[in-house]
C-alpha cells in the first residue's frame, strides 16, 4: 500500500508563508497527478491543488495566486508553497494520488493566528 508522509507544517502570523511536503511511496509517482487537500476544524475535507506528471496545475479560485504546487518526480514528493496566509487557510493538510486516491497519512497541521 502506498504511504504518503506530509511535513512542514506550523503556526504562522497571518500574512506569512509555509512549505509543505509530501513524498509518496510508490514506483508509479511520475505518472500520478498529486493533490493537496485541506481540512478545516469541524469540516469535511477540501481540494486545494493538483499537479500532473508533466507539472501542469490547477487551483481553486479561493487559493490561486497565493499558493503554488509543485513536484520532484527523482524524490517521489509534491510540495505546496503557500504564501499571505490567513485564518481560513488553518487545518490539516493531506497529499494524495488526484485519480486513484489511497489512504490518507497523517497530514500536517498548518495554523495562520496571531
Amino acid at each position: 500500500q502506498v504511504q504518503l508522509v506530509e511535513s512542514g507544517g506550523g503556526l504562522v502570523q497571518p500574512g506569512g508563508s509555509l512549505r509543505l511536503s509530501c513524498v509518496a511511496s510508490t514506483s508509479a509517482f511520475n505518472s500520478e497527478v498529486m493533490g493537496w487537500y485541506r481540512q478545516a476544524p469541524g469540516k469535511q475535507r477540501t481540494f486545494v491543488a493538483h499537479i500532473g506528471p508533466g507539472g501542469s496545475t490547477f487551483y481553486p479560485d479561493s487559493v490561486k495566486g497565493r499558493f503554488t504546487i509543485s513536484r520532484d518526480n527523482a524524490k517521489n514528493a509534491v510540495f505546496l508553497q503557500m504564501n499571505n496566509l490567513k485564518p481560513g487557510h488553518t487545518g490539516v493538510y493531506y497529499c494524495n494520488m488526484f485519480y486513484s486516491p489511497t489512504a490518507w497519512g497523517q497530514g500536517v497541521q498548518v495554523t495562520a493566528s496571531s
